[in-house]
């Protein structure tokens, strides 16, 4: 397995915030530069918990039987909470398993 850059982890955390409709979502700060990568992984967080919370709201109306939510709504908000959540799990699983790295280099 070839290592991950820095630099390819942010381009790809990037892209996928992008895929995943959370490039710029209202109420968040503005995206930050390309060099403040904690910043990003701060941002994509709150984005990930926000579509989280977003289709926890769906639900509870859908189970309110509020007339403006339909199930087929419900459902393709909770899916892509989902690939969000999972999106971010890999991001995570990532940074760890290059940290692990990092600390079996020889000095």
């Amino acid at each position: 397995m070839e290592p991950i850059t820095q630099q390819q982890l942010l381009t790809q955390l990037t892209a996928l915030a992008r895929q995943a409709g959370m490039g710029t979502t209202a109420g968040t700060e503005a995206e930050p530069p390309m060099g403040e990568f904690s910043a990003l992984l701060k941002q994509s967080i709150k984005a990930v918990n926000a579509r989280q919370k977003r289709a926890a709201e769906l639900a509870n109306a859908f189970e309110m039987e509020d007339p403006k939510v339909d199930l087929a709504q419900v459902m393709v908000e909770k899916q892509k909470a989902r690939v969000a959540f999972e999106a971010l799990l890999q991001i995570r699983n990532q940074l760890v398993n290059s940290y692990q790295e990092i600390m079996r280099m020889p000095l």
